[in-house]
């Protein structure tokens, strides 16, 4: 790969160039789909002649999709294909400085996981250092993925001999009363994200062996109670819907060489009004508290559609512009 001078510092031309043409095919995408994208993104031109690649736009962000195209081509190497969130990935991780002592990719049975944002990987090198994370943010942001990839990592490398996922089972605008089945019939349903995530990990049959074998525990939040949970790897998801007592339960649950996660969003508790959030509470009570991790994730970790990123950040618009009224009214 060759890199050009910039002949200003206002606009600038840099130069890529690749050897291999299957490859380039791949990090170009079908009718240039990817570099499109690219150029989207970073508010530049890209314009390819055999196997070079031509960058025109201001310094930084032509250098910025030297970059990117340098990762892709990268990654096309390794994986054999790309896909728009990996572009996507690639733009985003543009100026996260990576720790050449951390290996932040986590390695299942089914696929390799890597992080996709800056506050992903800030997620990743704190579950790796310290046994307590919370992961804070809107949804689509990858916390309770990431905390169940790292969970069956562990896992199969040994370091824990059990995974625990919980959930709070708070109905959100249904009783659990009224639907039909027992009690597993009726809980299943908020775990199902949880389950979603073990099968994008594990094969059908391996997850369904530990799960019978007791090595992976899907459970509802009321099932801690009175335990201690040693060797583990433990995950609360939708944490916003505990109450202080629960939260206080959970984080008691830790046993020896055990490490927890604890995963929600703020701006989507469903506990009933005037009902404080545990997780809110947690903030307060052990904020700053040493070997614990809080990880604060925004609209711009979103790595779902991009409809999803836009929607998220118009709900917390219409959220501050409500804020700003009610206290205008006082």
């Amino acid at each position: 790969m060759r890199l050009s001078a910039p002949p200003t510092e206002q606009h600038t031309t840099l130069s890529r160039e690749f050897q291999d043409n299957a490859l380039l095919q791949v990090l170009f995408g079908p009718h240039n789909v990817n570099l499109e994208r690219i150029e989207r993104h970073l508010a530049v031109a890209l314009n390819a002649r055999g196997n070079a690649i031509a960058i025109s736009g201001s310094p930084d962000s032509a250098e910025d999709a030297a970059q990117v195209l340098d990762s892709l081509y990268d990654l096309a190497r390794r994986q054999g294909h790309l896909e728009t969130a990996d572009v996507d990935a690639a733009v985003r991780m543009t100026h996260h400085e990576p720790d050449p002592a951390e290996d932040l990719v986590l390695r299942t049975r089914k696929r390799h996981i890597a992080p996709r944002t800056p506050t992903q990987a800030d997620y990743l090198s704190a579950l790796q250092k310290n046994p307590l994370v919370f992961g804070l943010g809107p949804a689509g942001t990858g916390k309770t993925y990431l905390a169940v990839a790292k969970a069956v990592s562990m896992m199969l490398s040994g370091e824990v001999d059990r995974l625990i996922l919980s959930r709070p089972a708070v109905e959100a605008g249904e009783r659990l009363g009224f639907l039909p089945g027992d009690l597993k019939d009726k809980v299943d349903p908020y775990l199902r994200p949880l389950y979603d995530a073990l099968y994008d990990m594990l094969p059908g049959d391996q997850v369904a062996k530990k799960l019978l074998a007791g090595e992976i525990e899907v459970a509802p939040l009321a099932f801690m109670r009175g335990r201690t949970l040693a060797n583990s790897f433990i995950i609360l998801d939708e944490a916003q819907n505990t109450t202080s007592m629960q939260m206080k339960m959970f984080l008691t649950r830790m046993g020896e060489g055990s490490r927890m996660v604890i995963t929600g969003d703020l701006t989507q508790v469903d506990l009933p009004s005037g009902v404080r959030s545990g997780l809110r509470d947690a903030l307060d009570v052990i904020g700053g508290m040493e070997g614990v991790s809080f990880i604060n994730f925004t609209d711009k970790d979103v790595v779902r559609h991009d409809l999803v990123t836009r929607i998220v950040r118009a709900y917390d618009r219409a959220d501050r512009e409500k804020k700003a009224d009610n206290e205008a009214r006082r």
